[in-house]
C-alpha cells in the first residue's frame, strides 16, 4: 500500500527549499563580500619598525598602528578593510574597491607625524597634542589653501611660544610633516625645498590659545589630504612594504563572470551524469548538492567572510567532493538490492554501510584544509575556509539530507517494486536469500587480478619518480615570485597587444623583464616578471602610464626575499604536517600499515605535481601548494573508500593465513569500489576540467594541478595504496606466520561510530 503523505510531504520540503532559495538567493549574492581580486582593489603586508633606534615593536605597537591605519582608511570611504596584525612584527591591510589605489597606497604609509620644533630641532609639541580631528582644510587671509589645527592644551602652546619668544632673533617655530631621524637641520632643509617642510612662522608673541593655523605652498586638495592625514593619527613607526599585489577592476569583473560561468558548465554536467547514472537517487543527489550550494552562501555571508577567486574554485571543487557521499550510498544500495533485498532493507543497509567510508573520508579532507588556513595567507585562507565549510555542510546534506529525501519514498512503499528507479536491472539480481552477502556478488572487473602485476606497477612509478626526480634537478622549479621574490605586471587592453608594445612601454620607465607573455582569447592580455622589487612610487608611475598607454590599470604583485622564504618555509610545514596528521588518523581508524601505504600514495601523488610542473615550466605559486594540499585530501578520501571495504571484508575472517587470503581481500575489496572510486573522480574532473578550459587565467595553473593530482590520485589508490598493503602483511606473515584480523583486535558494533 503506497502511503501518499509521504509523497506529499516530499513535495512539501521540495517546494519549501525552492521557495526559499529563489526568495533570498539574490539577497545573499548582493550581500556576500569580494576580495579584491573579484572586485579591484590592494593588498599589502608592512614590516613595522620604531622610529627610535633601541626599541622593540610590541604588540601594543602592532595595535596602536592597525588602529592608525583603520582611521587613515575611513578617510578612503572604503568598505569594511581588512587590517590583521601578523607575527611579532607585520601588518597586513586589504582593500578590495577602491577606485584610487596610488592615493591609498600614499595615505596609508605616510608617516604624517606632524612635529613643531625650535630653531635648534628641538621637538616642543608632536601629532599627540592635536585634538581628535582637529584638523581642517581653511583659506587664510590671502584667500590661500592652509590648514587649522586645534590643540589639545592652550597652556601647552602658550609655554611653547614662550621659549619660542626668547630664542629671538631666531624665533621660529618650525612645522614638520614625516621629520624622519638623521637629516640636517631645518635651514638646509628649507634651501633644499624639502616637501615635508610646511612652514616656519616667526613667533613674535605669546598664543594663550588652541588653535594655529599651517600656511604654505598649499592647493586645495593638497591641503585637505593633509588635514586628513593629521586627523587619521600619527603612525608611531615606519612601515616597510614586503609584499603587495593589486588587482585593477577589470581584471576582477572578468575573473568573476569567467569562473562562474566555468562554474555552471561543471556543476550542469555533475547533475546531468547523476541524473543519467544513478537516475532516482541522482535525482535526490541534484536537490540536496542544489541546497548544498545555496547553504554554503548563507554560511559563508552569515560569517561575513570575503569570497576570492580561489573561494569559488573551492566552492565548484566542494560540488564536485559533495557529490562523493551521494555515490557512495547510491552504490551501496545498489549492491544489496542486487542480493535480493527489498528496497526499505536496502536504503537502510546502503546508508549504514555507507556512513563509515563517508565520515573518515571527509575527516582526513578538512584535516588538510585546516592546515592549509592555518598556514595560508590571504586568498589562500579564502580557499582553505570555503574548503572547510564546503565539506562540512556536504557532509550535512549528502548524508541527511538525502537520507531523508529518499527516505520519504522509500518509506512510502512507491518504490517496493520499482528497483529500476535505482539503477538496477532485475536480471542482476543475484539470489533472493536471505543469507546473501554482498562480497560474493559479480562485478565487471572479476576478470582483472589487481595484485598480480604489482611488481609492474611499482617499476612504473619508480620510473616516473625517478624521472621526475632527474628532471627536477636539471631545470628545478619554475618559482613564482611567491618563493623567489620579485614583481610580477599582468597588462590588459581592450586592443590585442604585441610583445613589441608592451616592451616598449616598460622601456619608457626604463624597467626590464624577464620574457613577455601574450594571453586570452584576443592576445589582449600579457603578463611579465621583473627582477627586484618595486617601491609603492614606481608602481605608482607603472600604474599611471599603463592606464594612459593601454586604457586599465595592470595588476602589479610584489615580493621581498625574505617573505618569499617565509611562504616556501610554510608551505613546506603544511605538507609535513598534513602527511604526519594522515598516518596519525588512518592508524587509529584502520591500522599502521594502510597508514603508511597511504602516505607513500600521498607522496607519490605530491611529487608527480611537482615533476609535471618542472617539466612544462608552469608557474609554481601558492595556489599550486593549495592543489597540492587539496589533492593531498581528496585522494586519502578515494584511498579510505578502498581501505573501509578492505577493513569490512577483513572482519569476516578470524584470520589471515596464506598470502593468496590477503591477495583475495585486496582484489575483491578493489571490484566493489572501483566503479565509484572511478565516478567520484570523474565528478570532481567535470568541475576541474570546466576551470581550466573556461575559468580566468589567474587560477588556470591552480586548475591544471588538481587535475594532474585527481588522475595520479586514482592510479595511486588504487595500484600503490593497495599494492603496498599487500606487500607489508606479506612481510608481517612470513614473520608470524598467521595475521589476526581487525575484527579479532577490536569488537566493532553495528551502529556507524563517530
Amino acid at each position: 500500500m503506497v502511503k501518499r503523505s509521504r509523497i506529499i510531504a516530499f513535495l512539501l520540503v521540495i517546494l519549501l527549499i525552492g521557495s526559499t532559495m529563489g526568495l533570498t538567493t539574490n539577497g545573499i549574492l548582493k550581500d556576500i563580500k569580494l576580495g579584491l581580486d573579484l572586485q579591484g582593489g590592494f593588498e599589502v603586508l608592512y614590516k613595522v619598525e620604531t622610529v627610535k633606534k633601541g626599541e622593540k615593536v610590541t604588540q601594543e605597537t602592532l595595535a596602536s598602528t592597525a588602529e592608525a591605519l583603520n582611521k587613515r582608511i575611513d578617510v578612503l570611504g572604503v568598505n569594511e578593510p581588512t587590517i590583521q596584525v601578523e607575527g611579532v612584527d607585520r601588518v597586513r591591510v586589504q582593500l578590495a574597491g577602491v577606485t584610487d589605489q596610488n592615493e591609498a597606497r600614499n595615505i596609508l604609509s605616510t608617516q604624517a607625524n606632524l612635529t613643531f620644533r625650535d630653531a635648534n630641532d628641538r621637538i616642543m609639541m608632536d601629532g599627540s597634542d592635536l585634538a581628535e580631528g582637529g584638523a581642517k582644510q581653511t583659506f587664510d587671509e590671502n584667500g590661500a589653501p592652509s590648514v587649522s589645527l586645534k590643540l589639545k592644551s592652550a597652556e601647552k602652546f602658550k609655554k611653547v611660544t614662550e621659549e619660542i619668544v626668547k630664542m629671538a632673533p631666531e624665533n621660529y617655530l618650525v612645522i614638520w610633516l614625516d621629520f624622519e631621524e638623521g637629516k640636517d637641520s631645518f635651514k638646509t632643509e628649507i634651501t633644499k625645498a624639502n616637501p615635508k617642510f610646511l612652514s616656519a612662522p616667526t613667533v613674535r608673541e605669546v598664543f594663550n590659545q588652541n588653535s594655529v593655523s599651517i600656511t604654505g605652498t598649499f592647493t586645495v586638495e593638497e591641503a585637505k589630504e593633509l588635514s586628513s592625514l593629521l586627523n587619521a593619527g600619527a603612525l608611531p613607526v615606519k612601515l616597510t612594504e614586503v609584499y603587495s599585489t593589486s588587482v585593477g577592476a577589470q581584471f576582477g569583473e572578468e575573473a568573476l563572470n569567467e569562473t562562474i560561468f566555468a562554474g555552471i558548465i561543471g556543476v550542469a554536467v555533475i547533475f546531468l551524469f547523476m541524473l543519467l547514472y544513478y537516475r532516482f537517487p541522482g535525482l535526490i543527489a541534484v536537490i540536496t548538492l542544489s541546497a548544498y550550494i545555496y547553504l554554503v552562501l548563507l554560511i559563508f555571508d552569515w560569517m561575513n567572510a570575503v569570497l576570492t577567486l580561489p573561494g569559488i574554485a573551492a566552492l565548484i571543487l566542494g560540488v564536485g567532493m559533495a557529490v562523493d557521499a551521494n555515490i557512495i550510498t547510491a552504490e551501496r544500495i545498489r549492491e544489496e538490492l542486487k542480493v535480493g533485498k527489498s528496497v526499505k532493507s536496502a536504503f537502510q543497509a546502503g546508508n549504514k554501510n555507507a556512513f563509515t567510508s563517508i565520515l573518515d573520508a571527509n575527516l582526513t579532507t578538512m584535516l588538510t584544509a585546516a592546515v592549509l588556513f592555518y598556514y595560508g595567507t590571504s586568498s589562500i585562507k579564502g580557499f582553505a575556509t570555503m574548503l572547510l565549510v564546503s565539506i562540512l555542510l556536504s557532509f550535512i546534506t549528502a548524508v541527511y539530507g538525502s537520507r531523508l529525501l529518499l527516505g520519504l519514498w522509500v518509506n512510502s512503499g512507491f518504490l517496493n517494486k520499482r528497483i529500476g528507479w535505482f539503477s538496477v536491472k532485475k536480471s542482476a539480481i543475484k539470489d533472493i536469500a536471505e543469507n546473501f552477502d554482498t562480497i560474493d556478488l559479480p562485478t565487471r572487473w572479476d576478470r582483472f587480478d589487481f595484485v598480480k602485476y604489482r611488481k609492474l606497477f611499482f617499476m612504473i612509478s619508480g620510473a616516473l619518480l625517478a624521472v621526475g626526480l632527474v628532471i627536477i634537478l636539471i631545470f628545478r622549479l619554475n618559482l613564482s615570485i611567491d618563493f623567489s621574490s620579485g614583481t610580477r605586471i599582468d597588462v590588459s587592453s581592450d586592443a590585442p597587444l604585441t610583445t613589441e608594445q608592451v616592451e616598449s612601454a616598460f622601456d619608457k620607465l626604463d624597467l626590464e623583464t624577464e620574457g613577455i607573455v601574450i594571453s586570452g582569447d584576443n592576445k589582449d592580455r600579457a603578463s611579465t616578471r621583473l627582477v627586484g622589487v618595486l617601491s609603492k612610487d614606481e608602481i605608482a608611475e607603472l600604474k599611471a602610464e599603463f592606464h594612459k598607454e593601454f586604457g586599465a590599470d595592470p595588476n602589479v604583485s610584489t615580493v621581498s626575499p625574505t617573505v618569499g622564504k617565509e611562504l616556501a618555509k610554510n608551505g613546506v610545514i603544511a605538507l609535513i604536517i598534513a602527511s604526519i596528521g594522515i598516518i596519525l588518523y588512518v592508524t587509529i581508524r584502520f591500522e599502521f600499515a594502510m597508514a603508511i601505504a597511504a602516505i607513500v600514495s600521498l607522496l607519490h601523488d605530491a611529487f608527480f605535481m611537482f615533476a609535471f610542473f618542472s617539466i612544462t615550466r608552469l608557474e609554481v605559486d601558492l595556489t599550486f601548494i593549495a592543489a597540492v594540499l587539496t589533492i593531498i585530501g581528496y585522494s586519502i578520501n578515494d584511498t579510505i573508500v578502498t581501505f573501509d571495504r578492505m577493513r569490512e571484508n577483513l572482519h569476516k575472517k578470524k584470520r589471515l593465513k596464506t598470502f593468496d587470503e590477503i591477495v583475495e581481500v585486496v582484489n575483491v575489496s578493489l571490484r566493489q569500489t572501483l566503479t565509484r572510486s572511478f565516478n567520484t573522480v570523474l565528478t570532481v574532473t567535470f568541475t576541474v576540467v570546466a576551470l581550466v578550459i573556461f575559468g580566468n587565467e589567474s587560477i588556470q595553473n591552480f586548475s591544471i594541478a588538481l587535475l594532474v593530482g585527481l588522475i595520479s590520485g586514482v592510479y595511486s589508490s588504487v595500484f600503490i595504496a593497495t599494492n603496498l598493503w599487500v606487500v607489508l602483511k606479506a612481510k608481517e606473515l612470513k614473520k608470524k606466520g598467521t595475521i589476526r584480523t581487525v575484527k579479532e583486535k577490536k569488537k566493532y558494533s553495528d551502529e556507524p561510530q563517530v
